[in-house]
C-alpha cells in the first residue's frame, strides 16, 4: 500500500534565495569551490551540482536552473571517478544540444561501498557529504553489527585519508556520522526507547543518536538543526524511512513512500536513483536507494575508528602488533574477562578487520602473502599456548 503516490520532478524545483546571492550557495557553494572551478570559468564552462545521475545522463543545478547534461566525456575506467550525485561539475554553457559535463572537481568526500563483483571495486555512493546520517528502523529487531558496518564506512570512506591527501584537505573535512532510529512511534514506552538508544550508542562510540518519529514529529526538529549546515546523505536498508524522513526535513511529498511489507517487515525499493534536494531551513540532503549488501571497502581506518575503545585499550597491550586472541598482557582480553568490553563487540571489531584485509589482499600480493604469514605465526602461537596449558611439550 501506497502511503503518497506524490513525487516531484527535480527540475521543477526553483532556485531559494542565498544570503550570498549566489543561487548555487544554497546548494553549498563557497569561496574554495570557485577557486576550484575558476579555471573552468576561464574557458566558457558553467559550475553546477549533480542533482540525479541516471543512465549515463545527469541533472545537474547551475545558477540558470537544473539542466540535462551528458556523461560521454567523464566515463573512467575507474569506477571510483564516475559522476555521482554531490559532485560539483563544469557542464557546457547555454546552446549546446546535448550539454556535456566536462569534468568533475575534486571532491572532497565520498560515501564507498564495495561492489558484489569478484574485482574489489569500489561503488561511490554519495560525494562531497558533511553528515552521513545511518537510519536504522526501530519495526525490526536492532542489528548492531549492522550499524558498526555502516559506521566504519562512514568514518573511512567518507573522510578516507588517501581521498583527503588527494583533495589537499586535512581531517577535519571528514563527514561525520549519525545514526538516526525511525519509526520510533512503534516504542510507545519511552523506556524502552532509551534502552535502544543506550544499546547503539553503545555500539556507536562518540557517535550521535537520535530518535525520530516521521508520523508524529518527535525528534524531527532536532535533526533538521543538525543538517541545517552542509550536506547530507541519508543511508539504510529498504523500509528504514528515508524517503519518509526526506518528505518530513522539506515539509513536501518530494518522495514517494510505501509500506513494508507484513510478511517480513522488508521495505520495498521505492526510491531508485539518489537525488539531492535543498532544505527549508538551510543545508542539502541526498536521499538514496535502499541497500541491502554494505560490503566494507578500504575500510580498516574506518574500524579503528568505529570501534575506538578497543583501539585505545590496544595501545595497553604489551606486544604492539597483538592480535587480541591468545597473546599474554593483552589489554583487549583483560576488558573481556572483566566485563568493560563486551564480547559481541570484539567479535564484530574481528569479522569486520578479516573481511576488509581479505578484500585488500584480493589486489595486493603483498598483503596476502602478509596475512598467510600472519595465519602461519597465530596458528603456532595458538597451539603453543594449548600445549603449555596442558603442560605438553612442543
Amino acid at each position: 500500500m501506497s502511503f503518497s503516490s506524490s513525487s516531484s520532478s527535480l527540475s521543477s524545483f526553483s532556485l531559494p534565495d542565498s544570503p550570498s546571492g549566489s543561487p548555487l550557495a544554497a546548494h553549498g557553494w563557497d569561496a574554495d569551490w570557485e577557486s576550484a572551478f575558476a579555471p573552468y570559468g576561464a574557458q566558457g564552462l558553467l559550475p553546477g551540482r549533480v542533482v540525479r545521475v541516471d543512465r549515463g545522463l545527469c541533472d545537474v543545478v547551475t545558477a540558470d536552473g537544473v539542466v540535462r547534461a551528458d556523461t560521454e566525456f567523464v566515463v573512467p575506467r575507474d569506477p571510483m571517478k564516475v559522476v555521482c550525485t554531490g559532485d560539483w561539475v563544469a557542464v557546457d554553457p547555454e546552446g549546446g544540444d546535448p550539454r556535456y559535463v566536462r569534468t568533475l572537481l575534486p571532491r572532497r568526500s565520498a560515501f564507498v561501498r564495495s561492489t558484489s563483483s569478484k574485482r574489489s571495486e569500489g561503488q561511490v555512493l554519495a560525494t562531497n557529504v558533511d553528515h552521513v546520517i545511518i537510519c536504522v528502523p526501530l519495526t525490526a529487531e536492532l542489528d548492531l553489527g549492522r550499524i558498526e558496518r555502516f559506521l566504519a564506512l562512514a568514518h573511512a570512506s567518507a573522510s578516507g585519508a588517501a581521498l583527503l591527501h588527494d583533495a589537499g584537505l586535512s581531517p577535519e573535512s571528514a563527514a561525520q556520522p549519525l545514526v538516526v532510529l525511525t519509526k520510533a512511534d512503534v516504542v510507545p514506552d519511552a523506556v524502552g526507547l532509551s534502552y535502544l538508544v543506550s544499546d547503539v550508542e553503545a555500539a556507536a562510540p562518540g557517535v550521535q543518536v537520535l530518535s525520530v518519529s516521521a508520523l508524529d514529529g518527535d525528534g524531527i526538529d532536532v535533526l533538521r538543526a543538525v543538517v541545517a549546515g552542509g550536506t547530507s546523505v541519508l543511508l539504510g536498508q529498504s523500509g528504514a524511512g528515508k524517503s519518509t524522513l526526506t518528505n518530513a526535513l522539506i515539509g513536501a511529498d518530494v518522495m514517494e513512500v510505501q509500506a513494508v511489507r507484513d510478511m517480513d517487515g522488508k521495505g520495498r525499493h521505492t526510491t531508485t536513483t539518489r537525488n539531492l534536494f535543498v532544505l527549508p531551513g538551510g543545508g542539502v540532503l541526498i536521499d538514496t536507494p535502499g541497500l541491502r549488501g554494505v560490503g566494507l571497502y578500504d575500510a580498516e581506518a574506518g574500524v579503528e575508528q568505529a570501534f575506538s575503545e578497543i583501539s585505545e585499550l590496544a595501545e595497553q597491550c604489551r606486544f604492539h602488533d597483538c592480535g587480541h586472541a591468545v597473546e599474554p598482557g593483552c589489554a583487549v582480553l583483560a576488558a573481556v574477562d572483566d566485563g568493560s568490553l563486551g564480547q559481541r563487540r570484539l567479535d564484530s571489531y574481528r569479522k569486520l578487520l578479516r573481511e576488509n584485509r581479505r578484500l585488500a589482499a584480493r589486489t595486493d600480493a603483498r598483503l596476502r602473502s602478509e596475512m598467510l604469514k600472519g595465519w602461519k605465526q597465530r596458528g603456532q602461537e595458538g597451539r603453543a599456548a594449548m600445549a603449555a596449558k596442558r603442560g605438553l611439550p612442543m
